[in-house]
């Protein structure tokens, strides 16, 4: 089912996003982890297409077996950096041919290794440029990435807002945003995405916290930022891994219910291919089995 239609169901939409593991041992793992969120009832997933492109075919691969084997829509991360127009119309040629019709389309991040975004010398230069060679070649539906607190390489907040509606005048159907700590960056983002006439769902995309160093990380390699309340949590639980994902599923799980309480159309969990944080917040919001 194609991502309009699951947004455009009664309830709401919940995601689950996962990436593609480096051994045959993680892959396991993650398919045991899929089967316990499938009991959530989610209405899709994700895979992720790794720094500049660097998991392309295993990202296809992993889409279409979740498809078959776990009978579950998939949206397959699809992005800019580092392949040429070919490369990346060759991926998209081989999802439609598996099936798979929705997409998100994004710019990417650098290769490892790499300081510097630059597009392939034969590549597409933005996300939008994606999201209109996929309308182009019909049969999918794309969603594209929204930043509550501002893209980084963003020349200012109106140009990111306004690059955001041109991702979607050129056919995306929904936006997913990048994580956050501080439900007020995506209440203003919403309301200002409103202002200047996108219409499409807007979804916040959650990380419940699994270690204090990983977040840190994470959000300095995004640019969001922690909030002084999840910075005081943080440091009771710095060395402590457990603790961390306790503590990151409390907060993550009051952080759902002021979102709920705001009127989202979801929830986009990035999993990081482990169930437990995902599975808990969802049975304190009362959603899914």
């Amino acid at each position: 089912m194609r991502l309009d239609d699951l947004y455009a169901q009664p309830g709401l939409t919940l995601s689950v996003e996962f990436f593609p593991p480096k051994t045959d041992k993680g892959d396991e793992n993650l398919f045991s982890e899929i089967e316990i969120i499938k009991r959530l009832n989610p209405a899709f997933c994700s895979v992720t297409y790794g720094a500049g492109g660097s998991t392309r075919e295993k990202t296809v691969d992993l889409v279409d077996r979740i498809h078959r084997q776990c009978a579950l829509e998939v949206m397959c991360h699809l992005t800019v950096v580092g392949q040429s127009k070919d490369e990346a119309r060759a991926i998209l040629d081989k999802l439609k041919a598996k099936g798979i019709e929705n997409l998100l389309a994004l710019g990417g991040d650098p290769p490892q290794g790499s300081a510097e975004w630059k597009p392939h010398s034969d590549g597409f230069h933005h996300a939008v440029e994606l999201v209109r060679e996929a309308i182009l070649r019909g049969g999918f539906s794309v969603a594209v990435a929204g930043f509550p607190e501002v893209h980084p390489r963003a020349l200012s907040r109106q140009a990111d807002l306004q690059y955001l509606k041109e991702k979607v005048d050129a056919g995306a159907t929904a936006i997913i945003t990048q994580l956050f700590y501080d439900n007020q960056d995506y209440y203003r983002f919403v309301e200002d995405a409103r202002r200047i006439g996108i219409a499409v769902p807007i979804t916040p995309g959650v990380l419940p916290v699994l270690s204090a160093p990983q977040v840190r990380r994470f959000v300095s390699l995004c640019g969001s930022k922690i909030p002084a309340k999840l910075e005081e949590e943080l440091g009771k639980v710095e060395l402590d891994d457990d603790g961390a994902v306790k503590m990151g599923i409390d907060y993550a799980s009051r952080q759902c219910e002021e979102l709920l309480r705001f009127g989202v159309p979801g929830f986009h969990f990035y999993s990081l291919n482990k169930s437990r944080s995902v599975v808990a917040v969802c049975k304190n919001l009362g959603i899914g089995d």
